[in-house]
C-alpha cells in the first residue's frame, strides 16, 4: 500500500469536489491487483475441441489500480480503474477471453474500465455510499459481486448500512444496474433470467430499478439470521434471444424476492460443526408467471486439523406450464446464492432442479489448500439446460501462495443428458466436457 499527496488545486481539477479544497491536500491510499488468467476446455461435441489447444482456450492479463481517500468531516472517496489485455496471448495460445472492457477491438482506450466511484459519507453508526461500488453475495443475494472471473463485476448504487441496534446489521439499497460479470466496460439493467417464454432461456432485464432491504442478526449464540427483500418496480423478456430486437418483449410488471439464511457454527460445537438452512421465493406480477421457490440446507464438520467436509442439498421449484425466474444472480444472470454453487453449475441448479453437493476441503499449511467437490442434479423440465437433463459435476482445486502471489489450478468434469446444453464453451450436442482454469493473482 502506497501514499500519492495531492495538491489541492490538483485534487480539485480531477475529482471537481470542493471538498478537497484544503491547503494541506489530501492522502490517496493506493492498492490494487495484477492477474493472469487462463482457461480451456474440450467436449465430446461433433467439433474436434483439445485442450491447451488454442481454439479451445481463453485468457485475460488485467490490472486493476484502487484509489481511496479519507475526505474530512465523514466523507471517503473511492475510486477503481481496471485493465483488461492479454498480453499478447492471443498471437498464439488463445482465441478469446474471460472478460472485457471491449478489449481486442485494436483501441487501447477500450481496455480501461471505471469500475468503482463512490463517495461515502459516516453518520454516528450509519455509512451511506452512492456511485459505482461492489455488493457483498452475504448482505445482497440476489445483487451481488462475482469473484470467479478476473475481477468482480460493480453496480451503480446508493448503499446505507446502520448498526445502532445491538448484534444487527441493517441494510438498504437501490440498485439502478450495474457492469456485469463479463464485460467491465459498459453498464447495464439488472437481468433476471425467465425459463419457459419462447426462447430457451428469456432474456430479462429490470426496466426500473431494484430496492433492497437486509436485516442481518447475531444476537442468538452461535448463530447468524439473514433476511432480505426486494422490490422490482418492472421488468421485461426478450421473446426471441437470438436477435437483437428489443422491442418484441414481454413485461411481467414487476416481481419482488424474499431470502433468508440461518447459519450456526461456534468453537463450542463438537468437531467443527457447521449448519445451514436458506431459503425464499420470487414472486411476480403477472399472471401468466409462476412464483419460484427455493430450499436448501448443509452441513459442516471439522473431524481433524486443516481437514473440512461439507454436504449440502437445495431444491428450487419450477412450473411446467408457466415461465419462472430461475434463482440467479440479478446483477449479471449467472451465480446463484445456493449452497450448492460450484464452479461451473449455475445453469443446472438454478431452477427446476434438486442437487446434492458433497466437499472435501485439506488445508496442508504452506503447501496450500486441496479442494474436492461433487454435485449431481436431477432436472425438472424447466430446467435452463434443457427439460428433465440430469447434470454432474466434479471439481478439483488447487490453492497455494508463493512469494506474496496467490495461484489457483482447478479441473472440472462436467456430464449431461443427450441433448441437454452445457454452454460455457462446450457445444450443443456434447455430454461431457472436460475444463481446466487457472490463475495467477497479485495483490499490493
Amino acid at each position: 500500500m502506497k501514499k500519492i499527496i495531492l495538491s489541492a488545486a490538483v485534487a480539485a481539477m480531477a475529482l471537481s469536489t470542493s471538498a478537497f479544497a484544503a491547503d494541506k491536500g489530501i492522502d490517496i491510499v493506493t492498492t490494487g491487483q495484477a492477474v493472469i488468467y487462463y482457461q480451456t476446455h474440450a467436449d465430446d461435441g461433433a467439433v474436434d475441441t483439445t485442450l491447451f489447444d488454442q481454439a479451445d482456450s481463453i485468457a485475460n492479463y488485467g490490472i486493476q489500480l484502487n484509489l481511496d481517500a479519507d475526505l474530512k468531516n465523514g466523507f471517503t472517496f473511492g475510486s477503481q480503474l481496471s485493465y483488461l489485455g492479454t498480453a499478447g496471448l492471443e498471437k498464439n495460445l488463445v482465441a478469446g477471453i474471460a472478460q472485457s472492457a471491449n478489449t481486442l477491438s485494436g483501441d487501447t482506450t477500450a481496455e480501461l474500465a471505471m469500475t468503482k466511484l463512490f463517495i461515502a459519507k459516516q453518520i454516528a453508526n450509519t455509512t451511506v455510499k452512492m456511485g459505482r461500488q461492489e455488493l457483498p453475495k452475504s448482505l445482497s443475494p440476489f445483487a451481488f459481486s462475482e469473484s470467479w472471473r478476473v475481477f468482480k463485476n460493480t453496480f451503480d448504487a446508493i448503499l446505507a448500512v446502520n448498526t445502532d441496534i445491538p448484534d444487527t446489521t441493517l441494510v438498504g439499497a437501490y440498485v439502478s444496474g450495474g457492469t456485469g460479470s463479463g464485460n467491465l466496460g459498459t453498464t447495464s439493467n439488472l437481468t433476471p433470467v425467465l425459463q419457459g417464454l419462447d426462447a430457451p432461456a428469456g432474456d430479462g432485464q429490470v426496466d426500473g430499478a431494484a430496492y433492497m432491504l437486509t436485516v442481518q442478526n447475531k444476537s442468538i449464540p452461535m448463530t447468524t439470521v439473514t433476511l432480505s427483500y426486494y422490490d422490482v418496480a418492472q421488468a421485461s423478456f426478450d421473446n426471441n434471444t437470438s436477435d437483437t430486437n428489443t422491442t418484441d418483449r414481454t413485461g411481467i410488471e414487476g416481481a419482488s424476492a424474499v431470502w433468508g439464511d440461518v447459519t450456526i457454527a461456534g468453537k463450542d460445537l463438537p468437531m467443527g460443526l457447521k449448519f445451514g438452512l436458506q431459503g425464499g421465493t420470487i414472486m411476480t406480477e403477472a399472471s401468466g408467471a409462476a412464483d419460484t421457490t427455493a430450499f436448501g440446507a448443509k452441513v459442516g464438520l471439522a473431524p481433524v486439523k486443516g481437514l473440512n467436509l461439507c454436504l449440502a442439498y437445495t431444491s428450487v421449484d419450477g412450473d411446467d406450464a408457466k415461465p419462472n425466474i430461475a434463482v440467479k444472480n440479478f446483477g449479471t444472470g449467472v451465480k446463484t446464492p445456493l449452497y450448492t454453487q460450484m464452479l461451473l453449475n449455475q445453469d443446472a441448479i438454478a431452477l427446476d432442479a434438486d442437487t446434492v453437493l458433497v466437499k472435501a476441503a485439506y488445508n496442508t499449511g504452506d503447501y496450500g489448500k486441496i479442494i474436492a467437490q461433487y454435485t449431481n442434479t436431477t432436472a425438472g423440465k424447466n430446467n435452463l439446460m434443457g427439460s428433465e437433463k440430469d447434470y454432474a459435476e466434479l471439481d478439483l482445486i488447487y490453492k497455494v501462495t508463493a512469494a506474496n502471489v496467490n495461484y489457483f489450478v482447478s479441473y472440472m468434469n462436467r456430464t449431461i443428458d443427450k441433448d441437454g446444453s452445457m454452454g460455457i464453451q462446450a457445444h450443443s450436442d456434447a455430454e461431457t466436457d472436460d475444463v481446466v482454469r487457472v490463475w495467477a493473482r497479485y495483490n499490493f
